[in-house]
């Protein structure tokens, strides 16, 4: 499960609440595909701005229309009490995996961190991956960090952030965090367009944004670097630049992807919760013209 390519998905929002239909239609949308697992509620799930309640039901409606590929359930949360919670709703909604990240409005230590990791993952009954995502927890992992959390009951991968474009400095980090880590502890890379060069660099897994909307071309991204295939991995990755261009200056890629989403008609417009915004105007026609260039969707 924690390997090959995990699609992420967007969680559709409309008129304040889970859009519980184009929820469920992107979901199926990813079955036929191949993908070797279903990611919800991480960052393009938009896990911060939805309740308890939401995240649960969201959880529930994913595993229902994901037939047999495996989910993983993001139940980041700023109290430990509320992770252990949603870790529960997402066990008992069928999760086969859940994903971590030290989500604080305080800047987390180190050892609070560990902590926090160490009081899951004794409660939890499925693997966990770590959430490595500075730009949004404001949080900075060390490898020697992950070492000793990797090294915990219950904890299946890692996901780390963006590596280096240079194949030689993206395989040295990946060789250095695999001789800290357990064997069984696979890392993954997240940051969607540096993916082929951490696939190419060693990296097991794809946690992939475009993945939840795209999965035939992430697919083919990662089975190039599968078969340890590095050029037509590279190749493919850099079709997409342009795409990256839009991550990079729409401050990532939930706006892009919600957009796209609803260019595409699988989702209604606006899709986001507020005060987040889905992109108008030039940059939005961009878009729009960019995934018929590109042949997406």
């Amino acid at each position: 499960m924690f390997s090959g390519l995990s699609a992420f998905s967007l969680t559709p929002i409309y008129k304040n609440n889970v859009d519980k239909v184009a929820f469920a239609s992107l979901i199926q949308r990813l079955v036929p595909s191949g993908v070797d697992s279903i990611g919800v509620l991480g960052s393009t799930g938009c896990y911060a701005y939805l309740s308890m309640k939401e995240r649960a039901q969201a959880a529930r409606i994913a595993i229902e229309h994901a037939g047999n590929v495996p989910v993983i359930v993001g139940i980041s949360a700023t109290n430990t009490r509320d992770v252990l919670s949603l870790a529960d709703d997402a066990q008992k909604a069928g999760a086969r995996g859940v994903l971590l990240a030290p989500v604080s409005y305080q800047k987390l230590t180190e050892d609070e961190v560990f902590s926090l990791y160490k009081t899951v993952t004794q409660q939890l009954s499925v693997p966990l991956c770590i959430y490595d995502n500075p730009l949004t927890t404001h949080f900075t992992f060390t490898d020697e960090l992950h070492g000793r959390i990797a090294e915990l009951p219950n904890v299946g991968s890692i996901k780390i952030p963006a590596v280096s474009s240079d194949p030689i400095v993206a395989k040295a980090r990946i060789e250095h965090l695999r001789n800290i880590i357990p064997s069984h502890v696979t890392i993954g890379i997240s940051g969607d367009a540096c993916a082929a060069s951490g696939l190419n660099a060693g990296c097991e897994a794809w946690y992939s944004v475009i993945g939840g909307l795209f999965p035939e071309i992430a697919m083919a991204i990662t089975q190039a670097a599968q078969a340890s295939n590095a050029e037509e991995a590279t190749r493919l990755s850099n079709c997409l630049k342009p795409l990256w261009n839009l991550f990079a200056e729409y401050g990532g890629s939930l706006r892009v992807i919600a957009t796209a989403a609803e260019l595409l008609g699988f989702v209604s417009s606006p899709s986001l919760p507020p005060p987040l915004m889905s992109i108008k105007g030039h940059g939005r026609q961009q878009l729009a013209e960019l995934l018929v260039e590109l042949k997406l969707g």
